[in-house]
């Protein structure tokens, strides 16, 4: 399966390229680099490529929602190793691991096609949408129509071209519609290899619409007629194209939690940092703030309360700092000058608030190696290797919901928005096990009020451990309005991951087509256009998200 030579494109090293021109001179290049534990590609089954496409995919999704995009949209934030999660300091990000399944996902369809097996080709289509979307989503323009196409030979192929993103997201589009007409001519089976749905088309078929939901809204500001009709045609014929509406049909993966590859990635389990990755996780005062304005009973589930309160006092002698019954007292003086946070139950890092983020609120223990009793940590359910609220989250009943309200609201479809965005936050809060308060919730602050500004407020909410979809909806839109903290590299909030420097040195001629297409900005600074502050196509001329 890992035959070299057949790589079907990714980001090669100068040393492979090298290796490459030396070694054909003498032998045949396809005995060099078979990998001789590896399972023959032309003898494969597809039920053996399956799992891994679904299970990669879902295992990144969770590492960007969850990590430093979670920093980004001020999720969370780190008081510890917290450069590249609170103040964008970023390098080289390497899309080799979606070409890597971009490559097994191609595999599988070419073995299924071979095998007359077409449910595997179906899936085949949505993960490498779900992929080649991503890599669009992060980079910007990036090869797709050469891409995976090495074991063709030829420069054409190994050093490909780069597509522009929009091209990208229409291949996308293309790819998820011809994977909802397969998945309607085919026969039901059963597939247990499949962790999403075990073979259930109806809901593959749900997912790959959504999917192209999604995609229809991205491109919303840039090609309106294009989102508008694919947005109406499906949703007025939903016979023939399925979303996912309702929970049961959530394209979710669960965690086995048997081993470090297959638990939740801040679990204190099999972690090696002596639970460190967990503790320097905690909540974003951002979004701690407006849970609490609106009385959201998510809050209690996603985060811990602190375990000691301050309260400042200014009956005590200047001085006093003490902690009685478990709570801190102070005297005014002690917090004189610096940001105190004296909330009884939760308490949220600020985002990028200095180099020190672990001195925050008067934090006895600052430092690497800090415990700080006084902002809150999640939950201790992210501390475990599984659990029944610890998934992989694809796409979600609630994103469609309010997919939808956001359609109606543009007139695109028919439709109460208000009834969408209701039932996008029913959904969110069925994930979360707090479906008993809706009710309360919907009647109180969060009660619609017919604005742009509060559906995506409400689906930034909801992409809790999922947040690249909420800075995809950011960069199109500004909304919800976050501001850069005092320690960030840039005033504003970053737009796009780098190119990699290897790309650029190898494949140079066709990433610097690419590059010339960026747009720069006031805040690329001396980067240039290849900055995670530069505009791609999808932002380019909109004026947005800043």
């Amino acid at each position: 399966m890992k035959n070299t030579i057949n790589r079907l494109y990714r980001s090669l090293t100068v040393a492979t390229l090298t290796g490459i021109v030396l070694l054909t001179s003498c032998k045949d290049l396809t005995e060099l680099n078979v990998n001789p534990n590896g399972i023959d590609p032309d003898a494969v089954h597809p039920n053996l490529l399956i799992t891994t496409v679904i299970t990669q995919t879902a295992t990144r999704e969770v590492n960007l929602g969850f990590g430093d995009i979670a920093g980004v949209m001020q999720h969370t934030q780190k008081d510890a190793w917290f450069e590249d999660h609170n103040n964008y300091e970023w390098s080289n990000q390497s899309w080799s691991g979606y070409y890597n399944i971009l490559e097994d996902a191609r595999l599988m369809e070419k073995r299924a096609s071979d095998l007359n097996l077409p449910f595997y080709v179906g899936v085949g289509k949505v993960i490498s949408a779900y992929n080649f979307g991503r890599i669009a989503d992060l980079w910007g323009d990036a090869p797709f129509t050469d891409a995976l196409q090495g074991d063709l030979g030829g420069e054409q192929y190994l050093l490909p071209k780069f597509d522009t993103q929009q091209a990208v997201y229409e291949g996308v589009i293309s790819l998820l519609e011809e994977a909802n007409q397969l998945f309607s001519e085919i026969e039901e089976t059963a597939v247990p290899q499949d962790v999403l749905y075990e073979g259930n088309l109806l809901q593959w078929r749900k997912f790959a619409n959504s999917l192209r939901l999604r995609y229809y809204l991205r491109i919303s500001e840039k090609a309106p007629d294009m989102a508008s009709s694919g947005i109406q045609e499906m949703v007025n014929n939903p016979s023939q194209y399925p979303l996912i509406l309702d929970g049961g049909d959530n394209a979710y993966m669960s965690y086995p939690g048997t081993s470090a590859n297959t638990s939740w990635p801040s679990n204190t389990t099999f972690d090696g940092s002596n639970g460190s990755n967990y503790r320097r996780i905690k909540m974003c005062a951002t979004l701690v703030d407006k849970l609490q304005e609106l009385g959201d009973s998510r809050l209690d589930v996603w985060a811990k309360k602190i375990e000691i309160p301050i309260e400042i006092n200014s009956d005590l002698a200047p001085g006093t700092d003490e902690v009685i019954d478990g709570v801190r007292y102070i005297a005014p003086d002690v917090a004189e000058g610096k940001p105190v946070d004296t909330d009884p139950e939760y308490v949220g890092l600020p985002p990028s608030v200095s180099n020190l983020p672990s001195e925050y609120n008067l934090n006895p223990t600052p430092g690497q190696q800090s415990y700080n009793p006084h902002v809150s940590f999640l939950s201790d359910m992210y501390t475990e290797p599984s659990g029944e609220l610890l998934k992989a989250r694809l796409v979600s009943a609630a994103e469609v919901q309010f997919d939808l309200a956001e359609a109606a609201q543009k007139g695109w479809i028919s439709g109460d928005v208000a009834s969408f965005y209701n039932e996008g936050v029913r959904q969110s809060l069925m994930d979360w096990s707090q479906e008993g308060g809706y009710d309360a919730y919907i009647a109180g602050e969060a009660a619609f009020d017919g604005t742009l500004e509060q559906i995506l407020e409400q689906k930034w909410i909801a992409s809790w451990a999922a947040a690249t979809e909420a800075w995809f909806d950011y960069r199109r839109t500004g909304l919800p309005d976050l501001q850069a903290g005092p320690a960030a590299v840039r005033s504003v909030l970053p737009l796009r991951f780098y190119y990699m420097q290897e790309e650029l040195s190898i494949n140079e001629a066709n990433a610097n087509e690419a590059l010339e297409r960026l747009e720069s900005t006031p805040y690329s600074q001396e980067e240039g256009k290849n900055s995670a502050w530069s505009k791609f196509w999808l932002v380019q001329g909109t004026g947005k998200p800043w």
